[in-house]
């Protein structure tokens, strides 16, 4: 990925985090800032963005910040260009498959509570429409 710093601000703008949550995530360990500026501002980089990417993906779908990290994990030792033997591999992919059907379980609730929300919605609609041509 790219070697170009952002500033806070700018990371904030691109993934919609605030900055508070940025610093907390920050200070639980999940993104650290690849540098500092001469002045102690907090620089990241592509990859710092596309882990914050992964964290505000994981968040609405109920995972705790240490499943977040544990994705993490397994992904950056995947990612890492180290050897790793093929047990080991194995291993990380299989925690990863956990956190995909974990994620596809989630969605297809949200879906199902979506749909009610959208025919309670439709109903209210309706009553209104109802009401109005009396």
């Amino acid at each position: 990925m790219d070697d170009k710093h952002m500033q806070i601000g700018e990371v904030a703008a691109r993934t919609e985090l605030s900055l508070r949550t940025i610093r907390h995530y920050e200070e639980t360990g999940l993104v650290i800032p690849s540098a500092r500026s001469q002045g102690g501002f907090r620089l990241y980089t592509e990859t710092d963005v596309a882990r914050l990417m992964v964290i505000r993906r994981m968040k609405p779908l109920g995972f705790t910040l240490e499943q977040m990290r544990d994705l993490l994990d397994a992904t950056d030792h995947l990612d890492s260009g180290d050897a790793l033997g093929a047990e080991e591999r194995e291993a990380l992919l299989e925690r990863v498959r956990t956190y995909r059907e974990a994620a596809a379980q989630q969605v297809e609730k949200l879906r199902v509570q979506l749909a009610r929300a959208e025919d309670f919605a439709a109903t209210l609609g309706a009553r209104l429409d109802q009401d109005e041509q009396r």
